[in-house]
């Protein structure tokens, strides 16, 4: 079959399946601490289990999507800059 068979999904299907593997693994992953965009510092803070800090630089909460996961090295990225 061309492009259009049963196979295309699969590629997506891998791709939710690792968004999904990805946020068990990171569940409890901490919020470090940050300054927000008026330049107040936030402590940093641990998100409960099945839950992983999301947000940008600048704001940090607690979420259950994957895709505005926030990791521990992105947000070290985010200090370093």
């Amino acid at each position: 079959m061309g492009p259009s068979g049963p196979a295309s999904g699969w590629p997506l299907a891998g791709t939710l399946l690792v968004a999904v593997a990805a946020s068990m693994v990171a569940g409890g992953e901490d919020c470090l601490w940050y300054v927000d965009r008026n330049g107040s510092w936030h402590p940093g803070f641990d998100c409960e289990f099945f839950t992983f800090c999301c947000g940008t630089c600048h704001q940090r909460y607690c979420c259950r999507d994957p895709l505005r996961l926030l990791t521990e090295r992105q947000q070290r990225h985010c200090l370093a800059f």
